[in-house]
């Protein structure tokens, strides 16, 4: 059984900077994949960043030039630096984790507060 945990969230004002991290503890062999994804008031889950094993990242274009996910594999950890952050960033980001097509995890979330 795997389980991540992120952490990082908190209340930033406009043009600030918040960094998220999700450790993935259990037995993992080797991962496909690792993102976020966040789901503001009234609104889908959708995808923020991913990166898969072979350091390829995907952005949602809300997100690009202010955002950047990185990971540290001996860590089992992803990263996700927030930079400039906006009011329509407020929501709760969640670490995801796939292992291959049927193997995927979810982390309980943290909150994300931007003021304006």
């Amino acid at each position: 059984q795997v389980q991540l945990v992120e952490s990082g969230g908190g209340l930033v004002q406009a043009g600030g900077s918040l960094r998220l991290s999700c450790a993935a503890t259990g037995s993992i062999f080797s991962i496909g994949a690792m993102g976020w994804h966040r789901q503001a008031p009234g609104k889908e889950r959708a995808l923020v960043a991913g990166i898969n094993s072979a350091g390829a990242t995907n952005y949602a274009d809300s997100v690009k030039g202010r955002f950047a996910i990185s990971g540290d594999h001996a860590k089992n950890t992803v990263y996700l630096e927030m930079n400039n952050l906006k009011p329509e960033d407020t929501a709760i980001y969640y670490c995801y984790m796939r292992l291959d097509a049927v193997r995927r995890y979810w982390g309980q979330g943290t909150q994300v507060t931007v003021s304006s």
